[in-house]
């Protein structure tokens, strides 16, 4: 017999999201952080913040409860004007911001914060989250729009964070199970350990599934339809979404997922051939132990996919 609604909700709300408490409470850390540093920048150089926005999973209500195998992190864009897109790099701006996060927390030790990839980190002990602070050059001529950094080959792709988390929240209004559906996929990426297969990839591949197949179905059948797609396509199908409207450039990666805000940006190009496989061939399993899970009414079998705190009911 297959997972009812009721018993995959009750998992999605007791174990995967973020409890409201939590969510509370990093908020306020995020805050904090954001008035801190927005007045540190401000004071001690010529850059000007326009806006702020958290974005990431955190903003769009995909992100997972705290565990051992699920870290929590917020990204947090800062807006600045006033720079040159061909004049600044990733490198200049995080390392600005850097600066700053060792003069706000001088009682910190320097190896709480690290250079990552687009962003400059800040780790609360306390609380384990993570923040990604991440500097967009503004685009004034398009509200919300911006230029962000890549760290490792300087390269610049036009992002817009608001436009992102409207696209989540769209079709949240489409499907109200569209986030617990995101979340299913995200612990069990987590739990196969499919690092090369990142959040907004899964969410962008769940639109385009929401997309092909309609909301029609339990929630279980949708996420045996999520891992399907991937196991059938093999991820070959460039996938693709009304807002990048009708011109669509031409890639050579071998996943090709556009970002909905920007049709130039490729989200898994950096999905390798090897990596794509990896990722098809998780799901192909996936799906044959969640069709025999769902045939036993096991929920045991599950926990092969969700991993050992998998449960659909209080405890006894």
């Amino acid at each position: 017999m297959p997972l009812t609604n009721t018993q995959l909700l009750y998992y999605d709300s007791n174990v995967l999201r973020l409890p409201a408490d939590k969510r509370t409470e990093y908020h306020q850390q995020v805050d904090r952080l954001i008035g801190a540093l927005s007045k540190r920048v401000h004071d001690q150089t010529e850059i000007k913040i326009t806006k702020v926005v958290k974005a990431g999973s955190f903003a769009k209500y995909t992100i997972l409860r705290k565990t051992s195998e699920d870290p929590v992190d917020v990204d947090v864009v800062f807006y600045i004007s006033g720079r040159s897109v061909d004049q600044e790099t990733l490198s200049s701006l995080s390392e600005l911001i850097y600066k700053a996060l060792i003069e706000l927390y001088p009682n910190k030790s320097v190896e709480d914060f690290e250079i990552q990839r687009k962003a400059a980190t800040v780790t609360f002990i306390g609380s384990g989250l993570s923040v990604d602070i991440v500097p967009v050059i503004e685009d004034s001529s398009k509200p919300g729009f911006g230029w962000q950094f890549d760290i490792h080959d300087g390269t610049k792709i036009q992002t817009c964070a608001p436009c992102q988390i409207k696209f989540v929240r769209d079709r949240k209004d489409v499907d109200k199970d569209f986030r617990t559906l995101v979340r299913l996929a995200k612990k069990w990426r987590n739990h196969a350990y499919i690092k090369p297969l990142k959040s907004f990839a899964i969410e962008l591949i769940m639109a385009h599934v929401l997309a092909k197949y309609g909301k029609d179905g339990t929630i279980e059948k949708r996420f045996r339809d999520f891992l399907l797609y991937i196991a059938q396509s093999g991820l070959k199908e460039k996938i693709s979404f009304p807002e990048n409207g009708s011109v669509v450039p031409t890639f050579e990666h071998p996943v090709v997922i556009l970002d909905p805000v920007c049709s130039s940006n490729n989200v898994a190009s950096r999905i390798s051939e090897a990596e794509r496989q990896a990722i098809v061939d998780a799901a192909s399993k996936a799906w044959e132990t969640a069709n025999f899970a769902s045939a036993e009414n096991d929920t045991e079998i599950w926990k092969e996919i969700f991993g050992p705190r998998f449960k659909v009911e209080d405890d006894a």
